[in-house]
């Protein structure tokens, strides 16, 4: 662009130019920039034993053999899974601004039901359908979307491309009392379905410690190892569960982040003074941690720092840990995009290692409980490893 120094406008200026791109020397060119990176950077430097140099060998062989970009990223994770690491790994990110867009109906259908239309099993909460106007509930069903008729034998999924905050038109019947009808409503896309799904989630685990406990253990979900996340466990513990007179802290399905430090500092207060004005007793220091007993939920699909918490709420002593074992993913990584921005790969730069001199990686997490969700159980509405939560908090 062009600047005038004086007023500060500025003018763009058109250029013309092309840039000849050999896309598989790019691709050998990230190869070997991947494979020196992880050499110089791996969080040990032997590199867990693995012989480096003949990797790079034996892989750089399927180089001259590689089209694309996702066959590229699948080779090259390939050669970082040699190193038996978390963290690693190569993506290859496309994108599709013209790809297929499914909107959603914010509702749980009747999987059984085999009849002409859709079934509603629950309208979730929240959802586009879940208003004071609708007439839609569980038992209702969906016999049409904008006019088209839903046959029992075909894919209503292409009836919802491109619809997210569009308005749609549904035709509804109520087979109870024989009433057809039509309701005009905006579905949401499939991500804000998965929220509703989660809230919804929390919520009944929520109800469930408060029914088993007969409201004395209260529950918080931590999400994500993140400030958000923390954010979250401190309202509830402190607000919703202040008077509650233990805490279970569920951290199944989280993927990690950086606050294991601050949560299980959070949750290892010590109470040391009463506040009393004038005889009255409102309260107790610390007022900013969680001073009561509490225990932590754990599962396989703990990743990253949700593998470093359960680890650390061990070692100062907090409380017990329930659930299933946590794999050893306890290193920090660093996500590099490459020159071509569809390709991404990521290096375990840093460990935690423990007293006994042993890294948190590949060290399996082992729970005081030991509790595994069976599938058939869980179907029917129960949630085990909750339960054996509650049970040891109230022993």
């Amino acid at each position: 662009m062009k600047i005038n120094v004086e007023d500060g406008k500025t003018e763009g200026l058109k250029t013309g130019g092309e840039m000849l791109l050999q896309p598989a020397a790019e691709r050998n060119y990230i190869f070997d920039h991947a494979w020196r990176q992880v050499r110089e950077k791996f969080y040990v430097e032997d590199l867990h034993g693995v012989d480096w140099e003949f990797y790079r060998a034996e892989y750089q062989k399927f180089l001259p053999f590689i089209t694309n970009n996702y066959d590229f990223a699948e080779m090259l994770s390939e050669m970082l899974g040699e190193l038996n690491a978390s963290h690693t790994g190569c993506g290859y990110r496309s994108g599709k601004p013209n790809g297929d867009q499914t909107a959603d109906l914010g509702v749980i259908f009747d999987q059984n039901f085999d009849g002409q239309g859709l079934k509603i099993a629950e309208v979730i909460e929240g959802g586009p359908l879940h208003k004071s106007t609708s007439k839609a509930k569980a038992g209702c069903i969906i016999e049409k979307i904008d006019g088209e008729s839903i046959p029992a034998d075909k894919d209503f999924f292409a009836l919802l491309n491109r619809k997210t905050a569009k308005l749609c038109l549904l035709s509804l019947f109520d087979p109870q009392t024989g009433q057809r009808w039509e309701e005009s409503l905006k579905p949401v896309s499939m991500w804000e379905t998965n929220e509703l799904l989660y809230k919804r989630w929390v919520k009944n685990r929520r109800a469930e410690v408060d029914r088993l406990s007969n409201g004395k253990i209260g529950y918080v979900h931590v999400r994500s190892m993140d400030d958000a996340s923390m954010r979250v466990v401190m309202e509830e513990a402190l607000g919703r569960n202040f008077e509650k007179e233990a805490l279970v802290v569920d951290t199944r399905f989280n993927g990690g982040g950086n606050i294991h430090e601050q949560l299980s500092d959070f949750l290892s207060g010590k109470k040391y003074v009463d506040i009393v004005p004038h005889g009255q007793y409102i309260g107790s220091e610390p007022l900013d941690k969680w001073v009561k007993p509490s225990v932590v939920l754990i599962s396989e699909s703990c990743y990253s720092d949700a593998h470093l918490f359960p680890v650390a709420y061990r070692a100062k002593e907090i409380g017990q840990t329930v659930g299933m074992p946590v794999p050893g993913t306890g290193t920090f990584v660093w996500w590099e995009s490459q020159i071509d921005p569809t390709l991404v790969f990521g290096i375990p730069m840093g460990g935690w290692r423990m007293m006994d001199g042993n890294f948190c990686e590949n060290t399996q997490f082992e729970p005081d409980i030991k509790v595994a969700n069976d599938p058939g159980v869980m179907a029917s509405g129960r949630d085990e490893q909750l339960e054996a939560a509650v049970k040891s908090l109230i022993k």
